[in-house]
């Protein structure tokens, strides 16, 4: 094993762009569309769009000089692999393509709260040398282990590699600055969408967060390994779904290990338990109190979200707003981890209560290597809609990144759908949220509840058809549902969802408000074990290049298995309470309804 790690040998260069001339859409291509006015691809205004045809989620806010995707798309050509639009000129196939580092920009780190803003330099060093990812060749599978069970020899490597690491030169790709900048520069506003350069990319809030995370881990143990020298490394997992694993793991914790990071919240060392329904306060709750909040925030994020767009998030494609909607696990509970992990104290909650800081932590990866693990349970679960997308939009959706040779590489969502075929899986350990059920608070109400409800409710918080509403204290809506009593199989078909339109909220602040459904008691406020808790809304300060403009998303949560447990299943409406936890006052909804997702 060396103790001295050279610069890579493959040459930086900093190339001119190739994307900086326009697109010009090919004769016969133009001729399709006889009718339309010519492309004028410099305009910003023009491919700064909404492309509303494809995106859902946005569908009921409206655009300005709008122009459709598809128009642009058939000025970029093949670009994004859509070879068949001459011969189908409705096709609109737009998976994001990776982005091009020429055009990286600094990141914008701004708080509204105290008017301060920074500019960081998070681009990765420019080469003109790309390489299309090959799956790894290995013998066995590597097991990467539970954090808070390794022992004196492995944690002896893993030092070592961290050391090795952030020794390296910081214009070195591998090195730890450059790693940690990776998260800043896809998750802060430093690239656009190629072709579209006024849509910043943006992975979170969408059906790109699990597999942008799992490239991302993958190089950076990559990278370890190949310091250490040794090929079959892997990094450890925080296990915070399970009680031995509900604390900061040991080994993040002493002061002089490369594991460390002194920008934590110093109120949530260890024995403090980690609360995965964290909003920003200290709860004071008995250990198996709080053992028994977090299990039931598992099991409801991972039991009761049962399709691929409930789970993962909503579609995003190229030229697409960012932020259509986040699936499960990454609202919560990888949400509320981050913000109980920040550090209040510092002005931007640095390092792992911002998105654009996250990576500067040693911890934020051991974090996210749980959120792989339970992508891999959750396809393992029962339900046959359980599965992948199959949307080539999402399989071809590709990413750069640095490998351990510092060779620049380009990968797809699609090779990173299976964690074996890139050489690891996860230790064993208990899941002991599977038999966690959520139970309701006022059980066998039965049919006409919701109705009776909504009779009953103080007249002065029931909201009926006025949107947008603003969240500056508990709020009661009142929601038609448009199919009761369904057969199993219809709810095997199809997953009744409440869906929150136009989530609208400044990008830079924390935020959680929570969702229940016809829970009519004022005086104790529902838990999470509760089955009246549908879920939150979550957001970890984060910024793009575009200053001043509000983060406008959306909420999808499951209700089939809800309203059965209620006993409310006929009921003609529903209530939904909407409570602000933090940032009261700072969010504003746009409407409400029920809908089914099949996916």
């Amino acid at each position: 094993m060396g103790s001295t790690v050279n610069s890579p040998s493959t040459p930086i260069i900093i190339p001119s762009s190739p994307l900086q001339t326009s697109f010009i859409p090919k004769t016969s291509q133009l001729s399709i569309f006889k009718k339309k006015k010519p492309f004028n691809f410099a305009s910003k205004k023009l491919v700064s769009c909404k492309a509303s045809d494809r995106n859902q989620n946005n569908a009921d806010s409206s655009s300005i000089n709008r122009l459709d995707r598809r128009d642009i798309l058939l000025g970029l050509g093949g670009l994004y692999g859509a070879t068949n639009l001459v011969s189908d000129p409705f096709a609109s196939a737009a998976p994001i393509a990776a982005p091009d580092l020429s055009l990286c920009e600094n990141s914008t780190v701004t708080s509204s709260s105290s008017g301060t803003s920074i500019s960081v330099p998070c681009c990765p060093p420019k080469t003109t040398n790309i390489i299309d990812f090959k799956p790894p060749r290995f013998s066995n599978i590597r097991l990467r282990p539970a954090a808070h069970l390794v022992d004196a020899n492995y944690l002896e490597k893993f030092t070592k590699a961290m050391e090795l690491m952030k020794a390296l030169p910081d214009d070195d790709p591998r090195s730890f600055k450059q790693q940690a900048n990776v998260h800043c520069a896809y998750c802060n506003g430093a690239y656009d969408h190629v072709g579209f350069p006024d849509q910043p990319l943006q992975i979170h809030f969408s059906w790109l967060f699990f597999p942008f995370h799992r490239f991302y881990l993958y190089f950076y143990e990559r990278i370890l390994g190949k310091l250490i020298g040794d090929p079959n490394f892997v990094m450890p997992f925080w296990n915070w779904d399970s009680p031995p694993g509900m604390v900061i793991p040991d080994i993040y914790v002493d002061p002089t290990s490369p594991l460390y990071d002194e920008k934590r919240n110093v109120d949530h060392q260890p024995p403090k338990m980690l609360d995965l329904d964290y909003a920003g306060t200290e709860e004071l709750l008995s250990k198996r109190d709080q053992i028994k909040s977090n299990l039931s925030v598992m099991y409801r994020q991972m039991v009761t979200y049962k399709t691929p767009s409930l789970f993962h998030g909503a579609a995003y494609r190229a030229g697409d707003n960012p932020s259509p909607g986040m699936g499960s696990v990454e609202n919560n509970p990888h949400t509320a981890v981050h913000r109980w992990v920040g550090d209040k104290r510092e002005p931007f909650s640095e390092d792992m209560g911002n998105f654009y800081s996250a990576g500067r932590d040693p911890l934020f990866y051991a974090h996210h290597c749980n959120v792989d693990r339970l992508w891999n349970i959750w396809k393992s679960l029962p339900g046959k809609k359980r599965t992948d997308f199959t949307d080539t939009d999402w399989l071809d959706s590709s990413f750069l990144f640095y490998d351990e040779n510092a060779n620049l590489v380009r990968v797809k969502v699609r090779d990173c759908l299976n964690s074996r075929t890139l050489g690891y899986d996860y230790q064993k350990v208990n899941i002991p949220w599977l038999k966690n059920k959520p139970t309701p608070r006022r059980p066998g109400r039965g049919s006409g509840s919701g109705s009776a409800m909504a009779a009953e409710a103080n007249t002065e918080t029931v909201i009926r058809n006025a949107f947008p509403i603003v969240l500056d204290k508990l709020v009661r809506i009142e929601v038609p549902r448009t199919k009761k009593s369904r057969t199993k199989v219809e709810k095997e078909n199809e997953e009744e969802v409440l869906v929150l339109q136009n989530i609208r909220v400044d990008r830079d602040v924390a935020v959680k408000f929570d969702v229940y459904i016809n829970d009519e008691d004022d005086e104790t406020p529902t838990e999470p074990e509760d089955s009246e808790f549908a879920g939150s809304f979550t957001n970890i300060p984060h910024n793009h290049h575009n200053p001043g403009v509000k983060l406008d998303t959306n909420l999808t949560l499951p209700l089939s298995d809800l309203l059965e447990d209620l006993d409310i299943e006929r009921d003609d409406n529903i209530v939904v309470t909407l409570v602000p936890k933090e940032g009261k006052g700072l969010v504003s909804i746009g409407n409400i309804k029920i809908d089914f997702v099949g996916d």
